[in-house]
C-alpha cells in the first residue's frame, strides 16, 4: 500500500522531494502547498500532475485529507517548528529540512511530541545518504588513514543569503554532521568567530527568487516564529573551531558571499588524507596515501604543525624544517551511483511502514546537532570564547 504524502513548499529543494516521491513506488504525492500559486503551476506542469493532487496555498486546506500519513516540510527554517508541530498532532509521520529547528528547546519538544503520538520524525541531513559518506565512513574505520591529526571544511557560495539565520545555520550542519559521523565522536568544545557585512538599502537592493519565495512563504506560513534579528545582523563569515574527545580538532569556513562556490571537507591522518569535494561530481571522494607525520612530532592540529620559536634569550640551535607530506598514491574511490536524496525518501518511507526510527536521521539525532549550533551561536555572541555543547 502506497503512502499519502503532503509535500510543504515547492521551492528548490521542495521541487527535488516532490520528485523523489513521484518516482517511488511506495509513495503517493497526495498535495503540495506553497503560498505563491506561480510556484504551483510550474510545479504542476513540471511534472504533469495528475488532477487529484491537491494543489493547496495554506496548510490547513489538507491538514485534513483522506489518506494523508506523512508530511515533507521543504520551508524556511523559521517555520519548522510551528509545521512539523502541527502535522505531528494530526497524526502524521513527518520529514523535516535541516535544521529540525531554530533553538534546543523547540526540538526537543518536537521529539517529545514524536514518541508520544508515536510516529516518526526524520530530519533531511542529505549528505549522510551520500555514498562518498558512507565509503569515507568505511576508510575511517578501517584505520585506512592512520592516527588522525585534524580536519577542515570549506562550505561557501556568493548567494542567496538567508533572511531567516545565519551562514552558521544555514551551512554548518552538513559539516558537522559528516565530521560527527566519520570520527563517531560529539565535540567537547567548540568556538565560532564571525562576521557581518553591510548591506545595500533594500529598496536599491535586488532580491533573490529564493529570498523572496523564503520571505513570502515565512510570512503566510508561520508568522509567529520568524526569527527576531534583522538580515543585517545574521552573520554572513564564520569560522568554527570542533574540538573531540580524543583531541581531534576541525576547522570550517563558511560564507555565503564568497565569489569562489567550495563544497570540500577533508580529514588529514598520519598514513593519508582523505578529500570530499562535491564540486568535483564525477570524483568527490578521494585518498591520498603517504605518511603526513613530521620528523620527531606528534601532530593533531595546524598550531602543532608549525615550528616554535626559541625562548627569548635562549642560544639557538640548529632546527630541521618539516618534511612536506609524501603523498605515494592518490587513489580515486568508486561510489554507489545513486541520488542522495533519493536515499533519504527511500530511508523515510521505510521508517514510516515499519514504525522505526533511523539511527542518523531521526529527531534525536537532530537534536544533538542542534546543540551543537546552539552553543556555537553562543560561542559567536562572545567573540569566539570557546563552550562546552550545552
Amino acid at each position: 500500500m502506497k503512502i499519502g504524502i503532503a509535500v510543504l513548499g515547492a521551492g528548490r529543494w521542495g521541487v527535488n522531494l516532490i520528485r523523489n516521491f513521484l518516482e517511488h513506488p511506495n509513495s503517493q504525492v497526495l498535495a503540495v502547498v506553497d503560498q505563491n500559486r506561480d510556484s504551483l503551476v510550474a510545479v504542476q506542469k513540471q511534472f504533469n500532475l495528475d488532477a487529484s493532487v491537491i494543489l493547496a496555498t495554506d496548510w490547513s486546506q489538507v491538514q485534513a485529507l483522506a489518506g494523508l500519513q506523512a508530511v515533507a516540510i521543504a520551508t524556511p527554517a523559521s517555520t519548522h517548528y510551528t509545521l512539523a508541530a502541527a502535522a505531528l498532532k494530526q497524526g502524521y509521520h513527518v520529514l523535516a529540512e535541516k535544521p529540525l529547528a531554530l533553538n534546543l528547546t523547540e526540538a526537543i519538544e518536537l521529539c517529545q511530541l514524536a514518541e508520544k503520538q508515536q510516529r516518526q520524525l526524520f530530519v533531511d541531513h542529505t549528505y549522510l545518504f551520500h555514498p562518498a559518506v558512507d565509503r569515507g565512513q568505511r576508510i575511517i574505520q578501517q584505520h585506512q588513514l592512520g592516527k588522525l591529526r585534524y580536519g577542515y571544511a570549506q562550505r561557501t557560495h556568493f548567494k542567496p543569503v538567508r533572511h531567516d539565520v545565519d551562514a552558521l545555520w544555514d551551512l554548518a550542519i552538513h559539516d558537522i554532521a559528516i565530521f560527527n559521523t566519520w570520527l563517531e565522536q560529539t565535540p567537547i568544545e567548540v568556538r565560532a568567530i564571525g562576521t557581518v557585512f553591510p548591506k545595500e538599502s533594500g529598496k536599491g537592493q535586488k532580491e533573490s527568487g529564493i529570498n523572496k519565495e523564503a520571505a513570502e512563504i515565512e510570512n503566510q506560513l508561520a508568522p509567529s516564529v520568524l526569527t527576531t534579528n534583522p538580515a543585517e545582523k545574521l552573520a554572513d563569515l564564520v569560522w568554527v573551531t570542533l574540538t573531540y574527545p580524543d583531541g581531534f580538532q576541525a576547522f570550517i569556513h563558511l560564507c555565503w558571499l564568497n565569489p569562489d562556490k567550495q563544497r570540500r571537507l577533508t580529514v588529514v591522518g598520519s598514513l593519508g588524507t582523505l578529500i570530499f569535494d562535491e564540486m568535483l561530481p564525477e570524483t568527490p571522494l578521494i585518498l591520498q596515501r603517504g605518511p603526513s607525520d613530521y620528523p620527531g612530532e606528534e601532530n593533531n592540529s595546524f598550531e602543532s604543525a608549525l615550528a616554535k620559536p626559541a625562548p627569548t634569550g635562549a642560544t639557538p640551535t640548529k632546527r630541521i624544517a618539516p618534511q612536506p607530506t609524501s603523498i605515494r598514491h592518490r587513489e580515486v574511490l568508486s561510489l554507489e551511483q545513486v541520488e542522495p536524496l533519493r536515499r533519504v525518501c527511500d530511508r523515510f518511507l521505510n521508517c514510516v511502514q515499519t514504525n522505526t526510527p533511523c539511527l542518523t536521521s531521526s529527531g534525536a539525532a537532530s537534536v544533538e546537532l542542534i546543540r551543537i549550533l546552539s552553543t556555537l551561536s553562543k560561542s559567536l555572541e562572545l567573540g569566539g570564547q570557546p563552550l562546552i555543547p550545552f
